[in-house]
């Protein structure tokens, strides 16, 4: 499983998460911090990726355009990055079903 980290959310997740993610990486760490949702969009869909994102705008962009890529929406609102780490980690199995399930384009975690 491909986790693509939106900017929106910390690049220390990559690190706090790479036990149960191994392929977990940011845009960050790609160069592609300053990049807009397209480009984004494209390069998850281009390697395979699911996004994780707080941003509202790829969770319509999934409504519109559907998969690939997936889109797992993180909806909390302002939390710390602790808090995102807690919870991909105790939705590990539903994130894992999510990401096998063909018919799926977007997952909500709040």
């Amino acid at each position: 499983m491909k986790l693509l980290v939106d900017a929106n959310l910390s690049y220390r997740l990559v690190g706090a998460l790479r036990d149960l993610y191994p392929d977990i990486q940011h845009v960050r760490l790609l160069g592609l911090a300053n990049a807009d949702d397209s480009e984004i969009w494209n390069y998850a869909t281009n390697y395979g990726s699911t996004i994780v994102s707080k941003d509202a705008d790829f969770r319509q962009r999934s409504f519109l355009l559907g998969a690939p890529p997936k889109v797992i929406w993180v909806a909390l609102g302002n939390c710390s990055t602790s808090r995102i780490e807690s919870l991909l980690r105790q939705r590990e199995a539903e994130i894992r079903r999510f990401e096998g399930d063909p018919e799926e384009a977007l997952l909500v975690l709040e």
